[in-house]
């Protein structure tokens, strides 16, 4: 996804997670991002006040709570987005879906969508929005600080022995994410390895034979919030697991590892801890 800006009275020429060559003649100055993460991003690309509507669950940061909502990330009303003449509109491809997008450019609005899968992607989107919002100082400031400190992370862990981790996402139904998913490229940056990297879809849904099968050295769960979700402790009926016999059951806050944002790098390193501690370190 190569970007490229001559001049400022030059079109500003960026390519999206589609392969797709968007063109904006100026820095958009009214934006609407159709995911969470995607409002965060903009914020983190100094665009905060380009944004003209977000989607439920936009609540980082605070002033994105104020911001006029125009549906969710998988249903967005396009009567609002319209009314709302946006310059620009985020499309997140594995959630709102490419159907979204193609409809949004069929009314006449131009569209970049995204699918950040590694880390390095969230530092490219950022980039992206800076320069597609006029904000390139910012967004390149802020990214390049970051990098530094993924980079640090990356050399910590560059040697560290492999320890299997079972990402639980949710436990009724039992779900986790595959190899593709970002939250896979956060346990590699650990020196772990998901259990179930291998499995076909991007958010499998699982059974507990199977992760029994697996016996994962750690199981690191998500949930819906800021608190540890009462159900990672019912793995302890299972006391052969690996995992169970160690202690080695452990908590990370969603919306600090399944955000594509910045502040993955504070959810990668409580996964790092983590891992140092399933390594007795």
């Amino acid at each position: 996804m190569a970007v490229s800006h001559k001049a400022t009275a030059e079109p500003i020429n960026v390519v999206d997670a589609r392969g797709k060559s968007i063109q904006l003649k100026a820095p958009a100055k009214r934006i609407i991002a159709l995911a969470p993460h995607l409002v965060e991003n903009v914020y983190s690309a100094g665009a905060g006040n380009n944004l003209v509507a977000a989607v439920s669950y936009s609540d980082y940061p605070p002033e994105a709570q104020n911001l006029p909502q125009v549906g969710s990330y998988k249903t967005v009303s396009l009567e609002s987005i319209l009314a709302l003449k946006p310059d620009l509109v985020l499309v997140w491809s594995s959630g709102n879906g490419l159907a979204t997008a193609n409809q949004l450019e069929r009314l006449g609005i131009t569209v970049y969508v995204d699918e950040p899968r590694t880390l390095d992607d969230i530092a490219h989107e950022v980039r992206t929005i800076g320069l597609l919002a006029g904000t390139t100082t910012v967004a390149n400031k802020i990214t390049d600080a970051w990098l530094a400190r993924l980079q640090m992370l990356r050399q910590t862990h560059l040697d560290s022995a492999v320890v299997s981790v079972f990402y639980q996402v949710w436990n009724q139904p039992l779900q986790t994410l595959n190899g593709e998913h970002l939250v896979s490229d956060v346990i590699r940056l650990c020196g772990g390895r998901n259990a179930f990297a291998d499995a076909l879809s991007l958010a499998p849904k699982i059974n507990v034979e199977s992760v029994l099968g697996r016996n994962p050295d750690t199981i690191v769960a998500s949930g819906m919030g800021e608190e540890r979700p009462e159900w990672l402790d019912e793995w302890r009926q299972y006391p052969a697991l690996a995992a169970v016999t160690n202690n080695h059951l452990f908590f990370v806050p969603p919306d600090l590892i399944q955000r594509h944002t910045l502040r993955i790098l504070d959810g990668a390193e409580l996964m790092c801890e983590y891992l140092d501690v399933a390594r007795g370190h």
